[in-house]
């Protein structure tokens, strides 16, 4: 009898039911067609961005990494932090394939890898030299 006692007390009584609470999962199965469309949702933006301190670096990184498109204009930080602000954004352009394009003094087009930039900015300065040098010479 005290061995019953026991094994009741160890493991509970054999007299009542066994009561499992049974999880339900739900599964949401995506098609590549929609898997592709809610890529290009997340990736259809171009940010324009002024960062004031190398601090802003990181937004500015986690914009590309949602794959969308990044202009920074550095004229409003120090030559200094703009050097590490452009160090570290080609750190991630590498990282996730992206790349890097000069659009004037100080301002830079990040694209990350589902952007493709066709053509290429000129500096101004290049155009009136070349006009210059067209000025100078008779055709």
């Amino acid at each position: 009898m005290a061995l019953k006692n026991i094994k009741k007390a160890l493991f509970g009584n054999d007299d009542e039911p066994n009561t499992v609470d049974e999880i339900e999962e739900e599964f949401y199965t995506i098609t590549q067609k929609e898997y592709k469309e809610a890529e290009e949702v997340n990736g259809s933006k171009m940010i324009l961005v002024e960062p004031r301190a190398y601090s802003e670096s990181q937004t500015i990184a986690d914009h590309l990494k949602k794959r969308n498109s990044v202009v920074v204009n550095l004229k409003r930080v120090t030559s200094d932090q703009a050097k590490r602000i452009i160090d570290f954004l080609t750190g991630t352009l590498y990282a996730i394939g992206g790349d890097l394009q000069k659009l004037g003094n100080g301002i830079y087009l990040c694209t990350p890898k589902n952007v493709t930039v066709q053509g290429k900015m000129t500096e101004a300065e290049e155009t009136k030299a070349k006009a210059k040098i067209e000025d100078e010479i008779d055709f």
